[in-house]
């Protein structure tokens, strides 16, 4: 998987619909083996933002296996539909994030309350359904 001393950053594509960016390690299972490993895995989130000019997805990269400091997961090769190579962005990012791979923390009830939901004012929930009415009356429209 090594060329030239540079580790090749992967993009494995799950039966479950997970995409999951990794490495993989030199010390893989026999090849014969149902199981591979992955290193350092982070699951790829498509993030849809609402901004001003609509929505626009941006991506996250988590940690895949959250509640485990293992650096190497072993998964089933018969729950992947595809490996592809990451581009030279997801690379980069991927790079970025596993760096800090161990210091990435776990969620725990205490930092999950911080994402509480919260309710919109009247004027910004009146605002989001004007945004919905434009938007839907423009799928309306033949251009």
């Amino acid at each position: 998987m090594a060329q030239n001393n540079k580790i090749e950053i992967k993009i494995v594509k799950l039966v479950n619909g997970d995409d999951v960016v990794c490495a993989f390690p030199i010390e893989q299972l026999p090849e014969k083996s149902p199981l591979i490993r992955l290193f350092k895995p982070l699951q790829i989130k498509y993030v849809p933002q609402l901004t001003p000019a609509g929505f626009k997805d941006y991506v996250a990269l988590i940690k895949w296996a959250a509640y485990t400091p293992d650096v190497v997961i072993t998964i089933p090769k018969d729950k992947i539909l595809t490996i592809t190579n990451a581009g030279n962005e997801m690379i980069k990012s991927y790079n970025h994030i596993a760096n800090g791979y161990d210091d990435l923390r776990v969620p725990t009830r205490e930092t999950n309350k911080q994402y509480a939901r919260e309710k919109f004012s009247d004027e910004e929930q009146e605002e989001i359904n004007e945004l919905f009415q434009d938007f839907a009356e423009d799928k309306k429209t033949i251009h």
